[in-house]
């Protein structure tokens, strides 16, 4: 190989680095900025496609184009009727204008940084302007009739002027102004999760249980009542049952002791003398049985038939 040679493969090995150091490829879902020797020059790169920048000299910086999420952190915050709650929100943007995005925050990290001060500091200030319960509701509702009378008077049912969504509509209204300046968009905030803080949950439970005590023992009483009811009607049935029973044996009771009175009295009247005969015998087997000794004196009727049969 002679030196006109190698000279040409050490260009062409040049341009090839050259060119590969200078290209690059914007997709659908990226935007770049371009600095050289740290500044930014010229407008963001939004079109996918190859591009092409000096090597060595400009650095192409990469940003998403979709929307990024914000995860905040749980913070401990005093309602404005001095309730302490536990907050947990998240929020949705968008690098809307790249070049201010890099020249204020440089990165996502920086602008993760900022929007825990702004959405977090704007979430305090929105909390601590609205009572406890609109932070928990977001509309009134009809409740429970069942429930009514176990509520106070500053129960969770009392009506509310502004409630979740509004708090969580200022917060976005408020912070949405912030951020712009920053190159960011912001698309949604939320509320994630409320929660009372250890002692207040305390409270708050044990006015749970002393409601449903309340509750339990008004039905209690309901079902006493009705239990009583229902043992009264039962007894007054069932006195009602046995005097009719009762009058019921009585007319056949007395309708058989007519009936056997009249036999009774046909029979007599066939035969006086034997009737007479047989009721004896009946009255002596009644008062006597073979275990015992029957004295009887000699003017006793029972004599008069036993001496008749001799």
């Amino acid at each position: 190989m002679d030196r006109k040679t190698g000279a040409g493969l050490i260009v062409l090995i040049v341009l090839a680095v050259g060119i590969y150091a200078s290209a690059y490829t914007v997709d659908e879902t990226q935007q770049v900025i371009i600095t050289q020797f740290g500044d930014p020059i010229g407008n963001a790169i939004t079109e996918p496609g190859l591009h092409f920048k000096l090597p060595l000299v400009q650095v192409a910086h990469f940003f998403d184009r979709r929307f990024l999420e914000w995860d905040g952190d749980a913070n401990q915050v005093p309602t404005r009727d001095k309730r302490f709650i536990w907050v947990d929100s998240y929020a949705r943007w968008r690098i809307s204008d790249p070049l201010r995005f890099f020249e204020r925050v440089n990165n996502e990290l920086g602008a993760q940084s900022r929007l825990d001060d702004i959405l977090d500091g704007e979430t305090r200030n929105a909390v601590a302007r609205h009572d406890l319960v609109e932070v928990v509701r977001s509309t009134n509702r009809e409740p429970d009739q069942s429930l009514l009378d176990s509520e106070d008077e500053t129960g969770v049912l009392e009506i509310i002027e502004r409630g979740r969504q509004e708090l969580t509509r200022a917060v976005l209204e408020t912070a949405r102004t912030r951020v712009a300046d920053l190159g960011i968009e912001l698309i949604d905030f939320q509320i994630k999760r409320i929660n009372y803080v250890e002692e207040v949950q305390r409270d708050v439970f044990a006015r749970m249980i002393a409601e449903r005590n309340r509750v339990a023992e008004r039905y209690r009483s309901e079902g006493e009542g009705e239990a009583a009811r229902i043992r009264g009607e039962r007894e007054r049935e069932l006195k009602r049952i046995q005097s009719e029973a009762y009058r019921t044996a009585q007319e056949l009771q007395g309708v058989a002791d007519a009936e056997a009175t009249g036999t009774y009295a046909e029979a007599h009247n066939l035969d006086a003398e034997f009737y007479a005969f047989m009721k004896s015998l009946e009255t002596l087997e009644i008062t006597a049985d073979p275990s015992s000794t029957l004295i009887l004196s000699t003017d006793t009727d029972l004599l008069e038939y036993l001496k008749g049969t001799q």
